[in-house]
């Protein structure tokens, strides 16, 4: 017998072309192979600094997004009612001309009459410079309904946060616990950080109440009750101080835990920090037993000072941090039945976190420098390591749980340390080093300064002179001070209420806010089409961008179709959401490495033309002429200040990097360097950077900031105090009566622990169980479920429900239920799970579909065995009976509490599809064929 002769190296294309990935936020490096013109193949880049050539399903599987029937094909002008999905195909003048006649007259009369939000766009740095210069305050991306908690908690904690600004030291940790994290994000590096671990014998904890991913290969798994996650940390750093098991050097050296604050009841400046006449808070230094600010060189600050100053007692946050933790209430004890975690295996924990980090701490020889101009020969390891994500997050608790977390990991001294958590640059940077919120717009003029940032007190809120919201979304206000990403979830809602003022025109990017993107979908749909008492739409234009036929699509007004993300230039730009890891700055292009068959244009190509059109500043010069052709041209040309522009690589003559003039060949330098560009952090500057001169100077010389910035990690958040001063009656900015204690209650600047807002809400014996949403691995957006070759790992989506209600309820096999919140109620296919908190049920998000988007089959999985939990929750709290309009947010952040859904759940009778279905939306690309392949023939 001949065994058959077999090609193992076909010829797959006749060029590769090398980019970077964009079916998630891991923006892995990818090498698109092209044969006859057209993407035949995807592979990872060895070269790439982020993913080494490790590419993840999505990634593989973006050939079938360039290919998918669903893209849209042409600008669209909407002929037929709003949701009807009627309309004509116009050229891109007619529809750029149309946009400005909406536009223009605003921006003469009153800019915030724009509301301009984005969504995954991953271009927030130049979207924002656009809404800046049109003037609006109304600008956001989609952070706010995502990971603002994590994001701000980290900021005013430690300068930086999990997600895009850190990662754990895999090459050294042994210990790593993960709360909250599900396997669509940063996907890539985790699972190749995993196997550095598991192959050195290394333990993971997972803290989830769904045991899914990389949750499912943890060596110790916590199937935490939904929201109490704060509470459980609270519990450890319970045991570890009362143990004793805590960094007292690190904590005197690179915290504010020494810092001395004002003590005296009633006084206007209770909770202060007591500072020197230049502003930098005192501590009391040991060998002296004098007054010292923070930085003096030699100092050595005492944690248990206590001094009084003109009748003022003064006591180190470390005192207040001790009281507050060691009372009782958060004892294992105390907290056990609500965590659902015997207090036996929280104390267990906590002891293997002080053990690893403790008696397993070593050390590198590397010197160093402080910022006290100390020299240090080594660096001290202390291998424990965090990473958190969504699940703790998207609560009302959120921003305080994660500030919570980031107090435990810094008591252990495991923060830029080796083996703990690293810092991405360009973080750290603390909240100093960022803008404060800007608001105030005026007819024709650009808005006063960047619409994003970090609070420091009442003064930095965006407030109009009277007192009210100068946002669209409240952001920045009394009701959510510390909002720093926006409140997507409650444009349309205050748009369509007129809360705080009406708008004129509603401009997305790539949000599916009639679908998977909001709280209370089926509200949402009718606030885009009611109309007024004349027969007016209540919210007047839409204009809406996106590369696909989603939901969205059939509630604009007027289309601008975007490319694929192999059709287009992107910038992942260290301005904005950088590729970088813990040893290096990087940053990476986006390039067309295939041209688009469609009549089709990238979204920031268009807000270039439209900026230009519209005459904006930073668009056009002094004679009114564009200063961009396009997206590629402002990627290389424009500057945000001198030296400093979208990319950081091969500036000037090519070689210059972080700083330099503009160089015209950059973008060829990029893709003939893989498409992207790295500097590496020097050795003595790798660990330690907020504190670290070497790495200070270092960032300094990349442009992130123009000075070194070193700081104190805040256990203690002073603009916390701040705002709750003035809720107190101190101070000539005063927040409204009733939300007086609700700012007391939940803007402590030590985190404390309280109870969702949504479960403080509703009767709990009437809605006794959790329910939650977790996006799959294949699946990082909806996009990525209308994908040919990803559906077929997820086409649809059943109800996870755990042993306990499944016995309860007598589900088996093939059973639908009906599952009722406060605010309505699906009817679902369920199936059985076993690794599941008790009292939890949980799906995969965005898999549901609503009949005739997406170019899918009215009949596909996705529209009647999918579902979305959406319409189980809403972007306001229930009644409260005292005639306000409540937000579903924290009220620290304004984040959208997703995860505080409360349910009850019954057998339901089997029903033909899940409920509640919606009529079939009108595609304007119609539905795609049966099958969709791509074939490479050699």
């Amino acid at each position: 017998m001949t065994d058959p002769v077999l090609d193992t190296s076909p010829k797959v294309s006749d060029e590769v072309r090398k980019t970077t990935c964009y079916m998630c936020a891991c923006r892995c490096g990818i090498n698109v192979h092209l044969k006859d013109g057209k993407v035949a193949y995807i592979e990872g880049n060895r070269d790439h600094p982020v993913n080494k050539g490790v590419l993840c399903a999505k990634g593989s599987s973006g050939i079938m997004q360039v290919n998918a029937p669903s893209r849209l094909k042409a600008p669209l002008k909407r002929t037929g009612p709003r949701g009807s999905g009627e309309f004509e195909e116009i050229s891109w003048d007619e529809a750029l001309e149309l946009a400005k006649s909406w536009l223009e007259p605003i921006r003469k009369s009153g800019p915030e009459k724009l509301a301009f939000f984005t969504g995954r766009d991953q271009s927030q740095s130049f979207t924002s410079f656009w809404a800046q210069n049109f003037g609006t305050p109304n600008y956001a991306a989609h952070g706010g309904f995502c990971s603002v908690n994590m994001a701000t908690a980290g900021i005013y904690t430690m300068g930086g946060a999990f997600w895009e600004f850190g990662q754990p030291d895999w090459d050294h940790t042994k210990l790593f616990m993960i709360f909250g994290v599900a396997e669509d994000h940063d996907s890539n590096p985790i699972k190749m950080g995993l196997g550095k671990l598991k192959a050195r014998g290394g333990k993971v904890i997972g803290v989830n109440p769904i045991r899914s991913g990389y949750n499912a290969i943890a060596d110790e798994w916590v199937g935490i009750t939904p929201g109490t996650d704060g509470l459980f940390i609270s519990a450890l750093i319970h045991v570890l101080l009362k143990a004793g098991k805590i960094d007292l050097s690190y904590l005197s050296q690179f915290t504010n835990a020494p810092c001395l604050l004002n003590a005296t009841p009633g006084s206007p400046e209770e909770g202060l920090l007591l500072r020197d006449d230049d502003g930098k808070p005192l501590v009391v230094d040991r060998s002296s037993g004098t007054l010292e600010p923070f930085d003096k060189q030699g100092v050595k600050p005492n944690l248990a000072a206590s001094v009084e100053l003109d009748g003022v007692t003064h006591k180190t946050v470390f005192q207040h941090l001790a009281d507050r933790f060691l009372s009782d209430e958060y004892s294992p004890e105390a907290v056990s039945e609500r965590c659902g975690v015997s207090a036996g295996r929280i104390k267990a924990i906590a002891a293997e976190l002080a053990r690893v980090a403790f008696e397993e701490a070593f050390e590198l020889d590397q010197p160093w420098t402080d910022f006290r101009g100390n020299r240090h020969e080594k660096m001290l390891g202390r291998p424990v390591s965090f990473h958190a994500m969504r699940g703790i997050s998207a609560h009302s608790n959120g921003f305080q749980t994660c500030r919570t977390l980031h107090i435990l990991q810094i008591l252990l001294g495991t923060v830029e340390v080796p083996g703990g958590f690293r810092f991405k640059p360009p973080y750290p940077k603390p909240v100093e080093a960022h803008p404060t919120p800007h608001c105030h717009s005026k007819p024709d003029c650009p808005l006063d300064g960047p619409h994003l940032g970090f609070v420091r007190g009442p003064d930095d809120l965006a407030l109009k002179e009277d007192g009210t919201p100068a946002r669209i979304d409240k952001a920045f206000t009394w009701e959510n001070p510390l909002s720093a990403h926006g409140l997507m979830h409650m444009v349309i809602s205050n748009a369509h209420a007129g809360d705080p003022y009406k708008i004129d025109t509603l401009f997305f990017y790539m949000a599916n806010m009639a679908w998977n993107s909001s709280m209370n979908t089926r509200g949402v749909m009718d606030m885009l089409t009611d109309k007024d008492e004349n027969g007016d739409y209540v919210i007047p234009r839409i204009i809406y961008s996106d590369a696909y036929s989603s939901e969205m699509v059939a509630y604009a007004d007027l289309i601008l179709p975007d490319t694929t993300y192999l059709e287009r230039h992107d910038c992942i730009s260290l301005l904005d959401r950088p590729i970088c890891e813990a040893d290096a700055a990087a940053d990476a292009i986006r390039w067309p490495v295939i041209e688009p068959d469609r009549d089709v244009r990238g979204f920031q190509s268009v807000l270039i033309d439209l900026g230009a059109r519209l005459k904006l500043p930073g668009f056009v010069d002094e004679n009114g002429e564009a200063l961009y052709a396009d997206y590629a041209d402002y990627m290389v040309n424009h500057q945000r200040r001198p030296g400093i522009g979208p990319l950081a690589g091969f500036r000037g003559n090519g070689t210059e990097t972080g700083r330099g003039g503009v160089n015209p060949n950059q973008l060829e330098r990029y893709i003939e360097n893989g498409s992207f560009f790295v500097e590496h952090v020097p050795a003595e500057a790798s660990y330690y950077k907020p504190w670290n001169t070497g790495y200070q100077d270092w960032a300094v010389k990349l442009g992130f900031y123009d000075k070194p910035q070193p700081y104190l990690f805040q256990l203690y958040a002073e603009p916390l105090r701040r705002m709750q001063l003035a809720a107190e009656g101190h101070g000539d900015r005063q927040p409204p009566d009733h939300l007086r204690q609700q700012i007391i209650d939940h803007l402590d600047p030590i985190p404390a622990w309280y109870e969702p807002l949504e479960e403080a809400s509703v009767d709990t014996d009437s809605y006794p169980i959790h329910a939650l949403t977790q996006r799959p691995m294949a699946m990082y957006h909806s996009w990525g479920s209308q994908n040919a070759w990803l559906r077929q790992i997820h086409g649809r989506n059943p109800l996870y429900v755990p042993t306990k209600l499944w016995t309860e309820h007598g589900f088996k096999d093939g059973d639908w239920a009906k599952v009722t919140s406060v605010h309505g109620e699906i009817t679902v296919p369920v199936a059985h799970m076993a690794g599941l908190n008790e009292n939890t049920v949980w799906t995969w998000n965005a898999i549901g579909k609503r009949k005739g988007a997406w170019a899918l089959d009215e009949d596909a999985p996705e529209a009647t065995r999918g579902f979305l939990l959406n319409h189980l929750i809403h972007e306001l709290l229930p009644p409260k009976g005292d005639g306000l309009r409540w937000s579903n947010s924290d009220p620290v952040t304004g984040q959208a509490a997703w995860f505080d859904l409360r349910v009850r759940i019954e057998k339901a009778a089997p029903v033909e599809e899940s409920l509640p279905a919606f009529g079939a939306l009108k595609s304007p690309v119609g539905k795609g064929p049966a099958i969709v392949r791509q074939k490479v023939t050699s």
